[in-house]
């Protein structure tokens, strides 16, 4: 089977997500990265009516500059009484306007004269926060697909809304497969075997994308067990996640398991890292079998697996972010595939470089870990320093996309 192109990859991928899970209504507590399952709007305006910018005295501009006597007192939360001709009101920021001003005059522009303040020239309307300046009743806050951002949450409780329709959250297994892997804690270390990095990173992204792991484990590398915790799986959750068994080695069992207990629709991507990735479905439930080089398996789940989930789970997908930054290294040879390479970023605007964070391969999670980007090599590129690059932040890679 050929590679595919990362782009023609996730249009086919993406293209099966045809379908919805169950709406939740709940607490605008609990709403946080969560997807709307439908729009949200408003029934009233913000702010309710005009009030005051700043602390000050409201007055009629027509009557200053001058010196006016004070006839009330509006705190924020209390309502004015109308404007008494020739006088001003003390007003603190948020206060509603009374009615007969049209104007409001800071606090350290006037002069106290007695039992009178003094006060400059003021144009109408300045220093006021019209009614519906920010929301007008109708006004769409939110729209179906939207992730809720913590700043979403303050905009829906601004307008008194305290339940919102959502998506319920998918569920995902995620299993390894390998001889060689413990878990950490397990105790030292036999000759061969290494630490199972990979259920517990990809379990941390799928949490991050606000959406509820299902752990099955590690299976050894025994084609029936494999084959029988791919159904278990398949029975209890939205979506399959493995990592480890996809490439064309003996051991490698997941790949043919798919192909026994159900289909294999996309095989081998022309990424590097992360070629030997595997898409199909296993009893009806699509899966997303992953390398089981650990960086391979960060990097397939957030370009590919990631997109397919948040679609699936109702939110919008839009492309990830890219910026120009200066090379601080040199790749002298071409690649055949598309490069994700990871690196730190130095400097701002058109002084930004990267530097790559070591050795690139794909085993190597300290590189990962050590990355605020990852630049993007195109196939048959090489790079000299001071070449500019699009670079990912890797922020974008992480969580839901709430664009």
């Amino acid at each position: 089977m050929a590679l595919t192109a990362l782009s023609e990859a996730l249009d086919q991928i993406l293209a099966t997500a045809d379908s919805l899970p169950e709406t939740d209504w709940v607490s605008l507590e609990t709403a946080l990265w969560r997807y709307a399952a439908e729009p949200v709007t408003s029934g009233l305006a913000v702010p309710p009516a005009d009030n005051s910018a700043m602390d000050g005295y409201a007055v009629q501009a027509a009557t200053v500059p001058g010196e006016l006597v004070i006839s009330q007192r509006i705190p924020a939360g209390h309502a004015p009484v109308a404007l008494e001709p020739g006088t001003a009101a003390r007003i603190f920021t948020g206060a509603e306007i009374p009615p007969g001003a049209n104007a409001v005059i800071l606090q350290e522009d006037t002069e106290r004269v007695g039992e009178h303040v003094r006060f400059p020239a003021a144009q109408q309307g300045q220093h006021i926060r019209r009614q519906g300046s920010d929301i007008r009743p109708g006004d769409e806050l939110i729209p179906r697909g939207h992730c809720i951002k913590p700043q979403d949450v303050g905009l829906l409780a601004s307008v008194g809304i305290d339940v919102v329709g959502v998506f319920r959250p998918l569920k995902v297994a995620v299993l390894t497969t390998g001889d060689e892997l413990r878990g950490p804690g397990s105790g030292e270390l036999a000759p061969g075997q290494i630490f199972n990095s990979n259920r517990f990173s990809l379990g941390a992204q799928i949490q991050a994308l606000g959406m509820t792991v299902v752990d099955l484990d590690n299976i050894p590398d025994d084609p029936d067990r494999i084959g029988e915790a791919l159904e278990r799986a398949a029975s209890v959750a939205d979506c399959i996640v493995t990592a480890g068994g996809v490439s064309v080695g003996e051991e490698d069992h997941v790949r043919g398991q798919i192909e026994k207990r159900g289909k294999l629709s996309l095989w081998k991507l022309a990424i590097k890292p992360g070629k030997p990735l595997a898409f199909g479905e296993v009893a009806g439930t699509p899966i997303f079998g992953l390398p089981g080089n650990p960086v391979s398996a960060w990097m397939t789940f957030a370009l590919v697996a990631k997109p397919w989930l948040i679609r699936r789970q109702g939110g919008r997908v839009p492309a990830l972010p890219r910026f120009p930054v200066q090379a601080d290294f040199e790749l002298p040879r071409p690649g055949t595939r598309e490069e994700f390479l990871r690196v730190r970023l130095a400097g701002a605007g058109t002084s930004m470089r990267a530097t790559l964070t070591g050795s690139q391969s794909s085993g190597v999670l300290s590189s990962l870990s050590q990355a605020d980007g990852i630049a993007v090599i195109a196939p048959g590129v090489t790079v000299a320093a001071g070449d500019w690059l699009p670079v990912i932040p890797v922020s974008a890679l992480l969580g839901p996309d709430c664009a």
